[in-house]
């Protein structure tokens, strides 16, 4: 009788564990679909602003939801519910339109109807060149490129000012880019206008989906927000996060709990 009393307790405690490993899934997931999504940089695009091996949050409340919203984005509506349109400045995760199974995450510059060129580097708004000012040198130390620098790298540095008030950083590597100078980009109805801070390593809006670039983006593709980085490290070639012993050399802790802007 003793014997078993004890296979139901051990039975009842699987039972209850099971339950617990269930809710705290479910729980997860509603948190990961309709609040914050974990996402790490995995390219330098939108340094100085986010390095390659930060990981951070992402709101998928701010936008409202598309199917994209979804654990494995199934097509069952259309649009977006409860929407809400990102403002001009906002870093944004969303999914690429011609693989719409690829994040990028980039700064929304353009607005729908907006005509945005770029002349002599400098970056024009509906015929207003955008407000800018040279500051400090952007160094990169080793590990910065994804690999090992002997010495370190310095890149020129705008703080950029959009109509609205926002400011960044963006990084000029060179004074003559592919893309420092432009024909006129007229964003649709519906769609934005995407680029990255580092505006000379950066495949964005201003690169024709045709020769492997974003295009405009469809208010759909949107994901969430870029909030704030939870974790950063710097990794060297053949190294990974997980190596938690290398994390007194390789964390960024200053960067830790920022908040994207």
């Amino acid at each position: 009788m003793s014997v078993t009393s004890g296979a139901k307790r051990k039975e009842g405690g699987i039972v209850e564990t099971g339950r617990v490993i269930f809710h705290a899934l479910i729980i997860a997931l509603v948190i990961r679909t309709f609040l914050f999504q974990p996402f790490n940089i995995p390219s330098g695009s939108m340094k100085a602003t986010l390095l390659v091996g930060d990981y951070l949050f992402v709101s998928k409340y701010s936008y409202g939801y598309s199917h994209f919203s979804l654990p494995l984005s199934p097509r069952v509506f259309s649009g977006r519910i409860w929407g809400s349109p990102p403002d001009r400045g906002d870093v944004v995760v969303f999914r690429l339109p011609r693989d719409d199974s690829t994040d990028y995450i980039k700064r929304v510059i353009g607005l729908p109807g907006d005509t945005i060129q770029m002349i002599d580097g400098v970056l024009n708004i509906n015929g207003v060149p955008v407000k800018r000012e040279r500051v400090e040198d952007f160094v990169e130390s080793e590990g910065e490129q994804g690999g090992f620098l002997s010495v370190p790298h310095r890149v020129k540095r705008w703080r950029e000012t959009l109509p609205n008030g926002v400011t960044y950083t963006t990084l000029d590597l060179v004074d003559t880019g592919q893309y420092d100078n432009t024909g006129r980009y007229v964003v649709p109805p519906g769609h934005y206008f995407m680029m990255g801070d580092n505006r000379d390593n950066s495949t964005d809006s201003r690169v024709d989906p045709q020769r492997g670039g974003v295009g405009y983006v469809p208010f759909e593709n949107l994901i969430g927000r870029a909030q704030i980085i939870f974790f950063s490290i710097q990794l060297q070639e053949g190294e990974h996060a997980w190596m938690i012993w290398r994390w007194p050399w390789s964390v960024r802790w200053s960067r830790l709990f920022t908040i994207v802007r």
